[in-house]
């Protein structure tokens, strides 16, 4: 797949450390003329499962051959692979740890390999602590300039990239059963449900609170409750400019129930 020159950024890192910059900068290193577009550098630390809903919601914006660097890492320095994919929009570049099943369960990987190849990283001299600086970008602003996939390390098999396990979804004919999946800066609890799931008459009970199915968040006085379908396609909750984790008390995993009538 031919590269665009465009890199994303995705990242647990803040912005109140230099980390964000150091990693341009590695970048840079190697082609600043790369287009380099941040995603967001505000994921929760450590949250891998925030990290692959946020990419598996942004890769389907950006034009083919597209390089994805994404960096939310606990196991950096241990023995979890660090992994360039190749899938049919571009390429995802970051560790093996279920933070890219959310895109290839959407978009299925074609090849990948592990990133034994110092050729292409900033040092042979690694950190243990900073794999985004030392291998990621490098190998990510190498990518998208131009080079070739199988040239950055061993193929491996697709099949063994590790997922990342989200309850399953189960559906009766008058019952929806799921989870929250991800929260945003708002407070909106996102499910893993489906929108296409929702008909005309439908609600959601969570905490044993029953929530009216709407389309707006006007649609309800401000303070209230109110579930809708949002923009990325799932079922979320939300307060009327209010806060629903934080006043309805959700979290990553809290069990969610749309009735259908």
């Amino acid at each position: 797949m031919q590269p665009n020159g465009i890199l994303t950024l995705l990242s647990d890192f803040g912005l109140s450390d230099v980390y964000v910059g150091v990693i341009k900068g590695a970048i840079a290193q190697i082609n600043p003329a790369l287009n380099v577009i941040d995603l967001t550098h505000q994921i929760p630390p450590q949250s891998i499962a925030a990290a692959r809903f946020c990419l598996m919601n942004a890769y389907a914006y950006f034009p083919s051959g597209t390089v994805h660097i994404a960096v939310v890492d606990p196991g950096v320095g241990s023995t979890r692979r660090a992994i360039a994919v190749e899938f049919a929009q571009g390429y995802l570049v970051g560790p093996d740890n279920g933070l890219f099943s959310g895109v290839l369960s959407q978009s299925p990987a074609f090849a990948a390999v592990e990133l034994t190849n110092p050729q292409y990283w900033r040092t042979t001299a690694l950190s243990n602590t900073f794999h985004g600086r030392d291998i990621f970008a490098p190998v990510g602003a190498h990518l998208a300039s131009g080079a070739n996939l199988t040239q950055l390390g061993e193929n491996i098999d697709v099949n063994t990239l590790v997922q990342l396990d989200v309850a399953p979804v189960r559906i009766t004919p008058s019952i929806i059963y799921g989870c929250i999946q991800y929260i945003d800066g708002f407070g909106n609890s996102i499910t893993n449900i489906s929108g296409s799931y929702v008909q005309q008459h439908w609600n959601v009970i969570v905490n044993g609170l029953h929530i009216p199915g709407s389309n707006t968040y006007s649609d309800v006085v401000a303070g209230n409750a109110i579930a809708l379908v949002g923009s990325h396609g799932y079922v979320e909750i939300a307060i009327a400019n209010g806060n629903a984790c934080r006043q309805l008390q959700l979290k990553l995993g809290t069990q969610v129930q749309v009735l259908i009538r």
